[in-house]
């Protein structure tokens, strides 16, 4: 097994639709301070939003780079029409950048080049893992909705593959050719006007007894509960896992970050931690519950952990 390095942190791509300016501002600050080793960026969830960010997208790899981050660019999660086949197979060859995989498309595509893998591809097992690396993912970012068991057991079966998880953020759920987004206001994908772009943290989706439910993301459903697992992290470490990815929400990822830093290096406790997400992040209730083989939304107390142990 590799030798055990220090965990490190992946910023992953921005799902929602912000405007040019505020992605540009927010990919500055996290470049000059956020303690965050990897950022990916690019377009995963509509190909119709890429001309928003396009415009900054040089400038931005320019000063993650030399804040001395690693950028990853990141393929879109649904491939419909052609001019999204052909972006990809583009991107494939011609960057410098290492690309991560959303979906099976992509895949076929980045075959033997060196790319990563996101949460929106199921590896459930350590075989589908091993196959992945075999065809050149160097990392991967487990599902949301594995349980820790079976991460553990993946990772135990896998040493020599750099495993990711999900540790805060709305999970991603699914992604439709329809866009339920533009529907709830009335358009059609086609005639959107990018009213996504209204709801920065994503549409919360209530039931018929107005209970929180999901977010609608554009064509993307994210989770209405937040994943965190400040309390988990010490568990995962010693699993194998050797970094923790962090979803962008509508808050100061900054802080986030240095919420997780300073409990992977030991200097703040999980509960003071969780404290401070909490008052970080407010919009959204926060769930650890698919790491306990819950229910996604359920948020298991770290002192019935410790009792149940």
């Amino acid at each position: 097994m590799p030798e055990r390095t220090r965990p490190g942190l992946t910023l992953g791509p921005v799902y929602y639709l912000w405007d040019a300016a505020k992605w540009r501002d927010f990919h500055f600050r996290i470049a000059d301070e956020a303690p965050v080793e990897r950022v990916l960026i690019g377009e995963t969830v509509c190909s119709k939003r890429q001309h928003f960010i396009e415009p900054h997208l040089a400038e931005v790899v320019e000063r993650l780079e030399a804040a001395g981050k690693e950028v990853v660019f990141s393929t879109l999660s649904l491939v419909t029409l052609a001019r999204e086949s052909k972006q990809i197979r583009e991107m494939a060859a011609e960057s410098d950048h290492m690309l991560e995989g959303n979906d099976l498309s992509a895949l076929a595509v980045l075959k033997d080049k060196p790319h990563t893998i996101s949460p929106l591809i199921n590896v459930y097992n350590a075989p589908t893992a091993r196959l992945l690396a075999s065809r050149g993912a160097k990392t991967i970012c487990l599902p949301p909705e594995l349980p820790f068991a079976s991460v553990q057991e993946i990772a135990e079966n896998c040493p020599d593959i750099d495993f990711e998880v999900f540790a805060f953020g709305r999970m991603p759920l699914a992604i439709s050719a329809r866009c339920a987004h533009a529907r709830s206001k009335g358009r059609i994908k086609d005639n959107c006007l990018f009213v996504c772009g209204e709801e920065p943290d994503g549409l919360p989706v209530k039931t018929l007894d107005r209970q929180s439910f999901l977010t609608l993301n554009g064509v993307q459903t994210v989770s209405h509960a937040c994943q965190s697992l400040l309390g988990e992290l010490d568990d995962l470490v010693a699993a194998g896992i050797r970094s923790f990815r962090l979803s962008p929400q509508d808050c100061n990822m900054v802080e986030v970050a240095r919420l997780y830093r300073a409990v992977l290096d030991g200097v703040m406790g999980a509960d003071e931690a969780i404290a401070g997400l909490q008052k970080i992040y407010p919009a959204a209730p926060l769930s650890n519950g698919f790491h306990h083989a819950r229910e996604g939304a359920a948020w298991v107390a770290r002192a019935r952990n410790l009792q149940a142990s």
